[in-house]
């Protein structure tokens, strides 16, 4: 039987980088180890500066609230009454994804899926629309995913989270949905019986007032329905049987909003708390009733067993459910990848899976990691996290005991079904800005909404000799702050598989490559690999053609090349061929060590470029006691696509320097200085294209 982690390490909250940085434009924080410090960061940010919300279901605690934490009531919100709404909206629609044939022979369609629970900053001071340092969680391992939730909530500033945009914009790009938090915390972490009662309570019709809150919460925020974690002990039958009528409710007033709610195994229907580790009648309440579904999924307690996972995948299917609507926990918080865990219980090799599973805090991947830590650091840990040792989810080994990583059992997702597509390789964290390969900005900032969709299979290279390292690299771009780079030598011609797709194309259909070489690089042939249909098995390649993208040699400095698989696969007419999967190979000139990196990737067959935004209006502005100057940006939504919306100064002089990005139309800025000879600050936001094509600028000044 699984150990049940201690509630200290359950509910540690960890504070770095993540959500407690200064503001956008002053000094990049390190990492912050009290809450102490938190609170000094969150004073720092600014009076303008919007958080992630963040309520109570009704009563509000006793005392006095801590420095940078408001206490709210979730029953008295109303859209209307809310500041930073437009700042808390999220953008982008929940896209619709396939799964194409697996990267290898172990991982399967269509079985176990994946929840993960992870904690993006503290549940007050978590910034709306990211901040100014790089050290922050940068999920994008999306393929695995089947739900993320918004991990948060303690009884000394709010039980109720709200996932911040960046989040969910990044995730529904990719089709992952995103959940908010509902977390009544046991009484020994500040828990009363009173909330869960505020929560379930009944309005003189009969019906559940939070419930419709917390459906018009998801559906005006933008995200995707409720994790809900009943953990306060003391109650009754009576009040188990509330909570089941409350969450009956609220799955029936979300429905027709596609909202989905997760049930923690906590509460079963005595009222009392007690972890199960399992579905069985204790929790079935929660789950399934004689009337239908209650929940649409169960977060399974890390006690579970081999025997208590079987037995509830039978009772799912006996009571009409999926059984891969089961998540069981799997707590990684503490050990990331060394964490012992019974994977054959969950996803044994060889047979089908018994249950999904759901990691608890796999922002491991970052806060393992030591001071001085880099994003490059970050990401080639999580991509061993996702994909296994060996960094290639063709061949992810990881049968055995140790760590069973998601690529070697779980198949990966793709959303590239429509064009135009393209991808820069921004995962959403930089140290600096870049823009056609230039520094627009050289301070460090976080924003997952500007993330791209990025390669799933990390890194699937097939190659007759040497190997080359693969990586998402932070040294330069061409645009946003990441690009990646292929190096080592290279023996032999290598293939790098980048996307599975099912992009339409024709005969005008084009490719577009913008890459270089560092000063280091011998000359490297690039061919752009095109497949015209899927790979034939699993773990196979895809039958792809190679075309010539052209020859680079070290200081050709950025160039774009140009390539049309339509016509080369004699493709008619827009949409009469597919593309199934987009990949590069390179060739080394010479026989020196090769380091390639890839900008930017795009399939089009047609330009775009958007209409501009218009009415930029600075609706508030304050100095602080530093004389810097934080100010509320508005605008109108551009007509037609716009992938997101870049904010620029104009300093004197003409240069200008980016300020930041948001999928909605609202911005903070915080820790602007007068520029020397300056009247009046010059401020410009442009829509940018799928295709980073951009607008026209709307303009405003704010006098000094």
């Amino acid at each position: 039987m699984k150990r049940r982690p201690s509630p200290v390490t359950r509910r540690r909250v960890l504070l770095a980088g993540a959500g407690t940085a200064a503001a956008l434009f002053g000094p990049s924080p390190g990492a912050v180890a009290a809450g102490a410090a938190a609170r000094h960061h969150r004073r720092a940010a600014g009076p303008l500066q919007p958080y992630a919300s963040y309520w109570f279901p009704d009563s509000l605690p006793s005392g006095t609230p801590g420095d940078g934490v408001t206490w709210r009531s979730l029953k008295e919100w109303t859209p209307e009454s809310d500041p930073d709404l437009a700042f808390n909206t999220a953008a982008v629609p929940l896209a619709e994804r396939f799964t194409p044939v697996p990267a290898n022979t172990t991982a399967r369609g269509g079985q176990a899926r994946i929840s993960a629970l992870a904690a993006f900053g503290p549940t007050a001071g978590n910034p709306s629309q990211g901040s100014a340092t790089a050290d922050y969680y940068a999920p994008t391992h999306w393929a695995y995913l089947d739900e993320l939730v918004f991990w948060g909530g303690s009884s000394g500033e709010g039980l109720i989270l709200a996932p911040n945009a960046p989040v969910v914009d990044a995730a529904h790009r990719n089709g992952v949905p995103v959940l908010g938090t509902v977390f009544l915390p046991p009484a020994a972490f500040g828990g009363q019986l009173r909330w869960t009662r505020d929560l379930v309570q009944r309005d003189a019709a009969g019906r559940f007032p939070l419930a419709g809150k917390l459906v018009e919460v998801a559906t005006v925020y933008g995200f995707d329905g409720w994790f809900i974690n009943a953990e306060t002990d003391g109650g009754d039958a009576a009040l188990a049987g509330a909570m089941r009528e409350f969450l009956r409710a609220l799955r029936a007033a979300g429905a027709g909003h596609g909202l989905r709610i997760t049930w923690y195994d906590a509460m079963n229907r005595t009222g009392r708390v007690g972890w199960q580790g399992a579905l069985n009648d204790l929790n079935q309440p929660f789950f399934q009733d004689g009337a239908g579904p209650v929940a649409d999924t169960m977060f399974v307690d890390f006690r579970w067993s081999a025997a208590s996972l079987a037995g509830s995948g039978r009772l799912a299917e006996r009571l009409g459910r999926d059984r891969y609507e089961l998540w069981a926990g799997v707590d990684v918080e503490s050990a990331g990848w060394d964490t012992p865990a019974d994977w054959e219980a969950i996803v044994p090799a060889g047979r089908d899976h018994v249950v999904s599973y759901g990691f608890y805090r796999p922002e491991w991947t970052l806060h393992h990691l030591p001071a001085g830590r880099t994003p490059g650091d970050f990401h080639a840990a999580d991509d061993r996290f996702w994909s296994g040792a060996v960094l290639d989810p063709a061949r992810p080994g990881g049968a055995g005991a140790g760590w069973r990583a998601p690529a070697t059992a779980v198949a990966d997702r793709s959303t590239l079904t429509a064009l135009p597509f393209a991808t820069s390789f921004n995962t959403g964290h930089g140290l600096r800005w870049y823009e056609n390969g230039a520094v627009t900005s050289d301070s460090p900032w976080n924003h997952l909404g500007l993330q791209d969709r990025l390669p799933p299979r990390r890194w699937a290279v097939r190659a007759d000799g040497e190997r080359p390292e693969v990586s998402l690299d932070f040294a330069d771009a061409w645009r946003g702050g990441s690009s990646l780079l292929v190096r080592g030598g290279l023996g032999a011609p290598a293939a790098l598989e980048l996307f599975p797709a099912r992009l339409p194309a024709g005969a005008g259909t084009v490719v577009e490559l913008t890459h270089r070489l560092d000063p280091s690089s011998g000359p490297v042939a690039v061919e752009v690999a095109v497949a015209p249909r899927e790979a034939p098995a699993p773990g196979e390649p895809a039958p792809y053609s190679w075309l010539p993208a052209g020859t680079l040699t070290p200081g050709d400095g950025w160039r774009t090349d140009v390539v049309r698989p339509g016509a080369a696969l004699g493709f008619g007419a827009p949409g009469t061929g597919t593309l199934y999967s987009l990949g590069v190979r390179l060739t080394a000139r010479g026989g020196t060590p090769v380091a390639w990196r890839l900008g930017a990737l795009a399939v089009r067959d047609v330009a775009g470029r958007p209409a501009a935004p218009a009415g930029l209006t600075v609706t508030d502005a304050a100095t602080a006691g530093d004389g810097t100057t934080s100010l509320r940006l508005r605008w109108q939504r551009a007509a037609g696509p716009v992938r997101h919306y870049e904010l620029h100064r104009r300093l004197p002089g003409g240069r200008r320097v980016f300020l930041g990005g948001t999928c909605g139309t609202a911005f903070a800025i915080a820790g602007l200085r007068r520029a020397q000879g300056e009247a009046a600050a010059r401020l410009e936001v442009r829509a940018v294209h799928e295709l980073f094509t951009v607008s026209a600028p709307a303009a405003a000044q704010h006098p000094w």
